[in-house]
């Protein structure tokens, strides 16, 4: 199979889909790998250490072209619509519940599009809980960063010191990102809140996190914590779909002046109302005077710790689709879950829910 890498060119996206380690086992397998120039360069990958493995160091134009199956790391956009076809299986985050304008592109191209953050193996998305967990932990550092006096922020340390009130953090969603944005917090001494709506995970948080208060999540729970918070993060995930809006533009007259609403579902279009993407180049916004911090691809700030860890769960799958697209998706019901768009269709459910004046073979 001819296997393809392009360059991510989302603003500040500095990921790659292919190690050249994995380049190396994929061409021992026959199969031949296009890597577009310089894709690598920010995460510690030289377009020689691809050519050393194996690969052909192509342009953008060539890298697209050759491909019977991209591998990629965010969704395309907008100038990289011109390259989907029929015949291209695109393998990469695609978030399409938050993109009307990506979905739509996706169906009129008639690629396949199996998305990272949909493969699932019972309850675990393993291709989006490495990217969760960094995610979870730059939230909180980010969120520190903007608590302070000369980064617009009121001029509060995110943690404790000794005779003086520790800040405060509410965490909503106690999923991947949430125990990791609550274990950074906790670690930093402040006084954390978890909410979360599923009782099961909510007993094993509660086990996980002795020193933080753990209580169900519920629209009258959330209105009486926001008073309390310094930070909120919203860290709410419905796999394939649209994350549902729990702290909406009236609960922004509940917070304190200077509190900062940072959402990590912003990919799935954010679980806050009042969000929209941002970029960390120009990261804050405000509405009704309360700063938004919704960055939506949080892990790109550190390209090389976030490309190893993305790349150790998606090797398997990858070489699985590298020997057949359809015997793969036939073969694992894992990755199966993670196709979204084929054939002109939309192939997942909770896509399919976004946009239900949309084709969907389902």
């Amino acid at each position: 199979m001819r296997i393809s890498v392009p360059r991510e060119i989302k603003p500040e996206e500095a990921r790659v889909g292919l190690t050249p380690t994995m380049v190396t086992a994929l061409v021992a397998r026959h199969h031949e790998v296009f890597v577009e120039e310089a894709a690598g360069l920010g995460a510690g990958f030289a377009d020689d250490d691809y050519r050393a493995a194996g690969a052909h160091v192509t342009s953008q134009e060539e890298t697209w072209a050759q491909a019977e199956l991209i591998v990629k790391v965010k969704e395309p956009v907008g100038t990289e619509y011109r390259f989907l076809r029929p015949g291209l299986t695109l393998f990469t985050y695609l978030h399409l519940a938050a993109s009307r304008g990506l979905t739509e592109a996706m169906l009129e191209s008639g690629v396949t599009g199996i998305a990272y953050e949909t493969v699932r193996v019972g309850r675990v998305l393993p291709l989006l809980r490495p990217m969760s967990e960094i995610a979870g932990r730059l939230a909180i550092a980010n969120a520190a960063h903007h608590l302070q006096f000369h980064a617009g922020g009121p001029g509060i340390l995110l943690g404790r010191v000794p005779g003086v009130v520790p800040s405060t953090v509410l965490v909503v969603g106690g999923g991947t990102v949430g125990e990791h944005a609550a274990r950074a917090a906790v670690g930093a001494g402040a006084d954390v809140t978890i909410l979360e709506a599923n009782g099961d995970r909510l007993r094993q948080l509660d086990t996980l996190f002795p020193n933080a208060r753990v209580l169900m999540s519920d629209a009258h729970r959330i209105e009486e914590e926001l008073p309390r918070a310094d930070v909120v993060v919203g860290s709410v995930l419905i796999p394939g779909a649209a994350a549902p809006k729990l702290v909406r533009r009236e609960h922004l007259a509940l917070l304190k002046p200077h509190a900062l609403l940072v959402d990590v579902a912003v990919d799935q279009g954010g679980c806050f109302e009042t969000t929209r993407p941002t970029t960390y180049h120009d990261p804050v916004y405000s509405v009704d005077g309360i700063r938004h911090y919704c960055v939506a691809n949080l892990p790109g700030a550190v390209p090389v710790t976030a490309t190893q860890a993305l790349t150790h769960a998606t090797t398997p799958y990858v070489m699985a689709l590298a020997g057949g697209v359809d015997a793969a998706l036939a073969a694992d019901a894992a990755l199966a879950a993670g196709l979204s768009t084929r054939a002109g269709q939309l192939c997942s459910p909770g896509v399919a829910a976004a946009f239900p004046d949309l084709p969907a073979a389902l």
